[in-house]
């Protein structure tokens, strides 16, 4: 397909709406071109950085006119070359439009422009007695989060970003500006137009406002690792949770092989054996009655003492090294990247996946570890590479397709909480069967030259 290239005339009529905001800078084309992935730079010709949906409707209009590709930059954390700019074209890097525009704390809802980050939101919210639940780790920007569908260690509790995402602003292709969902907590006015635009990774619009859900902030937090002697052990106990109906928080699981990778960037001693991280909201009685059931099913499977942390510091530092598993595991091989498995099972699933990720992995000549939000089935297998070394990367993928195909055959899915970017076309168009024809056909009526981050997904 040819698209259309940003210089001369098209140049031009960008820096018309842009300025000194619109930058073909090299340093920052090859910047916008990678994310935390493994998938090559691709960068795009030009970069503008919006401070209004206006702005962003002109470009489109712009764009559109002379094929030129559009692909929205959040905070570049996405893990499957989401941000690649495979044909070039315009990147639109939404950092200027980072303001929370109004909170509600009597309907606890909140709308942000999408360059606002998930840690500035939710310190704005702090004397509201309020927070915004999705934490996948990174500090990623609430749009980039609602365009891949994020969800993280408060999933299993608060629900994911198709959860929490009430209402959108969103620019089409062709520069129509549309208004979906709404500030009530339910409607039954025609296509869910909001969901069908969550998770669409820029391929059928560009978010430029979101209204999301807030939550309260529990009266009492309580965080916790156990240890066991097996991973076997670890997720029956997580899968008998579940069962029980105990609302946990969180409930993540971590092997051993990254608890060693944790231990040595996070400064901490944790014992060197498949791990529960765990935490418990709500009044003092609830939580109570949470950890005691929690804590009964631990002990019937092996577990071992409880480390408990109830100080906010403490907490803050036991959720940092989980979130930093990523970082300590790629601190392991200096100079490596990692190829990120996403499958998520029905829960009664999780602890065969989990067992066969392990033997793929030790099979294997690669270094990996398992992490993983076990309360909703979703797990990680974090595989080092060198990525120029393409044997080290085929046989990750290899790994990673491997995986993939358990899980389907388990009635789950290629991708949990990532999305499909560049990495998982191949295993979407398995997973979805005929439906892969009706995205299509949703694709080309809402972008039918085909701009709109071209190359992923599909």
């Amino acid at each position: 397909m040819d698209y259309g290239r940003i210089e001369g005339q098209i140049q031009a009529e960008l820096t018309a709406v842009f300025g000194d905001r619109l930058t073909l800078s090299p340093g920052i084309l090859e910047q916008h071109g990678r994310d935390e992935s493994y998938h090559p730079v691709r960068a795009p010709d030009a970069v503008a950085f919006p401070r209004s949906t206006d702005e962003v409707a002109q470009a489109m209009r712009i764009c559109t006119k002379h094929r030129v590709p559009v692909v929205p930059f959040g905070a570049g954390t996405s893990l499957e070359g989401h941000i690649s700019a495979v044909h070039g074209g315009l990147c639109i890097d939404f950092a200027e439009m980072n303001e929370v525009l109004s909170v509600s704390a009597e309907d606890m809802d909140a709308t942000v422009q999408p360059g606002v980050r998930r840690r500035q939101l939710n310190e704005y919210l702090r004397d509201t007695g309020l927070f915004f639940s999705v934490d996948p780790g990174a500090d990623a920007s609430i749009g980039g989060m609602a365009s891949t569908r994020a969800s993280g260690t408060n999933a299993v509790r608060y629900g994911t970003m198709r959860e929490v995402v009430m209402g959108l602003t969103v620019v089409l292709a062709d520069g129509r500006v549309i208004e979906t969902g709404g500030r009530s907590r339910k409607s039954a006015a025609g296509y869910d137009l909001t969901r069908l635009l969550v998770g669409a990774e820029g391929t059928l619009g560009v978010i430029t406002s979101l209204t999301v859900r807030l939550f309260p902030q529990p009266e009492q937090i309580l965080s916790a690792v156990v240890t066991f002697d097996t991973m076997g052990d670890a997720v029956t106990s997580v899968i008998e949770t579940m069962q029980m109906g105990v609302q946990v928080a969180r409930i993540e699981f971590v092997d051993e092989v990254q608890i060693d990778a944790i231990n040595r960037y996070s400064k901490l001693n944790l014992a060197l054996k498949p791990t529960l991280f765990l935490e418990f909201h709500g009044s003092e009685i609830v939580t109570r009655e949470q950890i005691g059931i929690v804590t009964e099913i631990c002990e019937g499977n092996g577990g071992g003492d409880f480390e408990w942390a109830s100080q906010l510091e403490d907490r803050n530092r036991l959720w940092r090294a989980r979130h930093d598993a990523a970082y300590a595991a790629l601190a392991v091989r200096p100079g490596c990247r990692a190829v990120v498995t996403d499958i998520c099972v029905p829960i009664s699933q999780l602890s065969e996946c989990i067992l066969e990720a392990r033997r793929l992995i030790d099979a294997s000549p690669l270094t990996g570890m398992n992490v993983g939000h076990a309360g909703d089935g979703n797990f990680h297998s974090v595989l080092l590479v060198d990525p120029k070394d393409k044997s080290e990367v085929e046989t990750a993928k290899n790994v990673n397709a491997q995986l993939v195909e358990l899980a389907l055959s388990k009635g789950g899915t290629c991708t949990g909480e990532h999305g499909i970017g560049l990495g998982k076309r191949e295993f979407l168009a398995q997973e979805a069967g005929e439906g892969i024809d009706v995205m299509r056909d949703i694709k080309t009526a809402l972008d039918p030259l085909g701009i709109l981050n071209p190359g992923k997904i599909m």
